[in-house]
């Protein structure tokens, strides 16, 4: 175990014998818990701080620029200037998600047309 696993079971502890915990909401409902399995054991304790903080990986947060973008561009004509600059800032986006590794599916609408005509056939 590391040490900081160490540190905060040792302040849960403290916490429980205290009686901290004893009228918090939801108590005694079952929790739901992220599945983290994908993340290796030495990485886990560090990717919950960064996601409690409100942080993203580096890969989610192009991500989630790719789509504010893509959505920004379906709202501007073609003819308006900052379209080629958008346009150009997506494809880059896109190319750092693949270049990763990362699908860019999403981007494209082809998974969510898959999906409706796997729909419409059932």
């Amino acid at each position: 175990m590391w040490i900081i696993d160490q540190w905060a079971e040792r302040h849960i502890e403290d916490a429980l014998r205290d009686g901290a915990f004893d009228n918090l909401p939801g108590r005694g409902e079952p929790l739901v818990l992220d599945d983290d399995s994908h993340i290796p054991v030495e990485l886990r304790t560090g990717y919950r701080l960064l996601k409690n903080a409100g942080c993203l990986p580096p890969e989610l947060e192009i991500r989630k620029e790719a789509l504010e973008l893509q959505d920004l561009l379906r709202s501007v004509q073609e003819q308006h200037p900052d379209y080629q600059v958008l346009s150009k800032r997506l494809a880059l986006l896109e190319l750092c998600l693949r270049q990763a590794g990362l699908s860019t599916d999403f981007l494209h609408g082809e998974y969510a047309d898959r999906l409706f005509n796997r729909i419409d056939e059932e």
